[in-house]
């Protein structure tokens, strides 16, 4: 089955850095988006980051000019670079990604979610 294996999360101190990195496995065909959402504690699930199929990258208004999102040149994984962290950007980090599994079949995945704790 097509899986999101997620790795990167971390306690850091306030103006720190973490990476984030997603990796699609299992069989498919393509991956048209993949990115990142997060829900922060007492709040609804929003985006982070997300590389569009044609390349376009669009970031959550909170993270903008701190985080960087980027694919790889098979565009099976994502990582999320992560600088000038905040209390704010605690949550648990979700990788998504929207598949074609089939000619005719494809869905949206999710990752387990990885834990990012910002303290001062």
């Amino acid at each position: 089955q097509v899986q999101l294996v997620e790795s990167g999360g971390g306690s850091v101190q306030t103006g720190g850095s973490l990476t984030l990195s997603c990796a699609a496995t299992g069989n498919f065909l393509t991956i048209n988006d993949m990115g990142w959402y997060r829900r922060r504690q007492g709040k609804e699930r929003e985006l982070v980051a997300v590389v569009r199929t044609g390349g376009r990258k669009d970031y959550g208004e909170p993270v903008k000019g701190r985080f960087t999102v980027f694919r790889d040149h098979e565009r099976v994984t994502v990582t999320l670079q992560m600088n000038k962290l905040q209390e704010e950007d605690t949550a648990v980090y979700y990788c998504t990604a929207d598949m074609i599994v089939q000619a005719t079949m494809k869905g949206d995945y999710w990752g387990q979610g990885t834990a990012v704790t910002v303290s001062a």
